[in-house]
């Protein structure tokens, strides 16, 4: 389905004249983080990207990969800034390409969310998550679409040590499912629109039970 929808587009000079929608990954770069929990964001991102067969660039203080989606242009992101510093690279890319803030779909992990249970919502509070803040800071608004991935919270010990750990063996067999639902959420809500989007999959309370439905 998303080899059909993404033509890889690699000019990358000058913004493009045709509308531009973004859809941006959260996470920390570097080996050291790559598999953790707080890193579902540049997962799903990597899962998107892999269907345009092209290779991302560095720019923007991150990672971007720029395709054609029918009569638009789409570009996947994952910033380098470090999580708490995710919106520096975010707002340089809305800027760039002229993407109004509806128009950007931002992924990240959610411990107030069961493991596997996917949220799309268009706007609102960070509710504690400093990658979403500090996109929120930069671009001067919180109507942002939003795409919350549950991770659950740990039962004991720091939720801080808990984020950056990787997932557990139980959590590992459901996490290539929990990122293709994701992907697919982030592509309905690319062509067919955040409301579409939201009553196909927020009704589901998990990705086994979203799996279900299709």
């Amino acid at each position: 389905m998303l080899r059909r929808l993404l033509k890889p587009d690699r000019r990358q000079s000058a913004p493009p004249q045709r509308p531009a929608s973004l859809i941006a990954g959260l996470g920390n770069p570097g080996a050291k983080y790559q598999h953790s929990r707080h890193n579902i964001g540049f997962m799903v991102i990597d899962k998107l990207g892999t269907s345009m067969n092209a290779s991302s660039k560095e720019r923007f203080q991150g990672a971007i990969l720029e395709s054609r989606n029918h009569d638009e242009t789409l570009v996947l992101l994952k910033p380098f800034t470090f999580m708490n510093n995710s919106g520096a690279s975010v707002s340089q890319v809305a800027r760039w390409y002229k993407i109004p803030p509806e128009k950007i779909l931002v992924i990240y992990d959610d411990l107030d969310l069961p493991y596997g249970t996917i949220r799309l919502r268009p706007k609102g509070s960070a509710g504690g998550h400093n990658g979403l803040a500090s996109v929120i800071q930069q671009l001067g608004t919180d109507e942002v679409p939003r795409l919350r991935i549950g991770i659950g919270r740990p039962v004991s010990g720091s939720t801080v040590n808990y984020v950056l750990s990787r997932f557990a063996k139980d959590e590992q067999t459901e996490l290539a499912n929990v990122i293709d639902t994701a992907s697919e959420v982030a592509m309905c809500w690319l062509n067919d629109g955040i409301e579409a989007a939201m009553n196909r999959y927020n009704r589901a309370t998990s990705v086994q039970s979203s799996a279900s439905k299709s």
